[in-house]
């Protein structure tokens, strides 16, 4: 890859496929443009350029919450790089861009490619493990492993790291780790929950690559796709104190009826019997060397589209950044907040822009259909505003996975307005179509006939959902009622 600036951005931009046609009026064009302001924003090219400084031989990192960590890199023999996650090998450019040739060697492991000169961009798959993902995850292991207490191992840590770092530990074997994912994943687990079982599955998560790292120094670099920032929930907690334990994993399949492969009911078993040892927790000596900084987060996304929306004379209003819960239920929420704007200018007066983050989630039933939670939750907005008979008031509202996947969808997400859903030629879904599809959970091929589908492609970050309610000003609001 040629070199460029430090502060270089081209890979930040994002598009969104069909954009005049979701875009064809102000106010979804607004919500379009705040969405697109978000995932930029937390593209690592911007983070590194932000969140890195480098004077001489001292590298200063600062966090999202002002911290900062410095590093003379003069003082160690060799600089490597190691890393996953969707935004890995986006990461691993602009940290390229801005350590040049002081870096010595590293490898990342992501299913979002890019060309790099110094640092090995290795394939895996999301949002279930795959052989390729074993492989990469041995060589980034191997890598890690192979500093010593002279060298500073560098760690790019992003949201799909989970499922593209994996290494499943002795005795569990892919297939048990690949068909104990799907089952957590479709339980309506958080990802807290979901993490806490992978963590004792693998040879490198819950502290595991720390372990490897251990003599050398690491520190780790990470963009958070989970609600609260925990760097030991971000892809799992390579190199980060595991508070967890196995009898928590084994919990965590009970409280969700989950009947995982003998493999891995078998470690963890044996795990809380103290036949197997524990990943490591706060005080090991394996963390002596270890420092981790959150470098871009919901918030990063959240600000960005609220500067949008203030630029374009709306009043913006974060709800939250850590929504969580079932995408259809908190749906409902998120439009009782839009109904309230335009009855009564309460929490915030029209025009307005009403943001939230954080991760929701589907749980499925037997025999699910299409789509993601994003997806859910658009649909389920879409019906909420028909049934409340806000059509014609013009709140328009976006949902997105900031990583432009969706679940297992080729779609980041879904914008809908208060018209799609209804009764009548004119309604691209009917009451009785969209309820059905929410009842089946099969949102994706219903918003697809309704061209409601956000189309990005793969946008180089992951900081989770991405949420855009744009309620503008309007007659239809006086005294309370409609």
């Amino acid at each position: 890859m040629a070199d460029a600036p430090d502060d270089a951005t081209d890979g930040a931009a994002v598009t969104v496929a069909d954009r005049e046609r979701h875009a064809s009026d102000p106010v979804s064009d607004l919500a379009l443009d705040c969405v697109l302001a978000g995932i930029e924003a937390a593209h690592p090219e911007r983070v590194v350029a932000d969140a890195l400084s480098l004077d001489g031989d001292r590298l200063a990192v600062t966090g999202v919450d002002g911290a900062t960590v410095t590093r003379d890199l003069a003082t160690y023999d060799r600089v490597v790089v190691v890393g996953a996650g969707n935004a890995a090998g986006h990461f691993a450019a602009a940290v390229e861009r801005r350590l040049g040739d002081r870096i010595d060697d590293g490898a990342v492991v992501t299913d979002d490619p890019v060309e790099t000169k110094r640092i090995a961009v290795l394939p895996g798959d999301h949002p279930t493990p795959s052989e390729a993902g074993v492989e990469s995850a041995r060589r980034v292991r191997a890598l890690a492993a192979d500093a010593d207490e002279d060298d500073l191992v560098i760690g790019l840590l992003t949201g799909g790291g989970s499922a593209l770092l994996a290494a499943p530990a002795d005795g569990v074997g892919l297939d048990a780790l690949r068909e104990t994912t799907e089952a957590l994943l479709a339980s309506g687990a958080t990802i807290a929950e979901i993490n806490a079982v992978r963590k004792h599955l693998s040879a490198v998560k819950g502290g595991g690559l720390a372990r490897a790292v251990a003599p050398a120094d690491a520190l780790g670099l990470a963009i958070s796709d989970v609600t609260g920032d925990d760097p030991g929930v971000i892809a799992s907690g390579p190199l980060s104190p595991d508070p967890t334990t196995y009898a928590d994993a084994l919990a965590v399949l009970d409280r969700y009826g989950i009947d995982a492969p003998g493999a891995a009911t078998d470690r963890l078993d044996r795990g809380a019997a103290g036949a197997v040892a524990e990943s490591p927790k706060p005080g090991d000596p394996a963390f002596d060397g270890v420092a981790v900084s959150v470098v871009a987060n919901a918030r990063t996304a959240l600000d960005a589209a609220r500067e949008v929306a203030a630029a374009r004379g709306y009043e913006p209003l974060v709800l939250s950044s850590r929504v969580r819960g079932e995408a259809r239920e908190a749906a409902k929420t998120h439009a009782a907040v839009a109904e309230q704007c335009r009855a009564v200018g309460e929490p915030v007066e029209p025009p307005a822009v009403v943001l939230a983050a954080g991760e929701v989630t589907v749980t499925l039933g037997d025999d699910p259909g299409r789509g993601g939670p994003n997806e859910e939750f658009a649909l389920s907005a879409a019906v909420e505003l028909a049934d409340a008979g806000a059509a014609g008031d013009g709140v328009v509202v976006a949902s997105v996975d900031t990583d432009g996947i969706d679940g297992a969808t080729d779609a980041a997400g879904a914008l809908i307005d208060d018209r799609l859903v209804g009764d009548g030629p004119e309604r691209a879904l009917s009451r009785d179509a969209a309820a059905a599809a929410l009842d089946a959970h099969d949102a994706h091929p219903a918003l697809d006939e309704a061209g409601a589908l956000l189309r990005t492609g793969p946008t180089g970050t992951n900081v989770n959902d991405l949420r855009v309610s744009v309620i503008p000003a309007g007659e239809s609001r006086s005294e309370g009622t409609k």
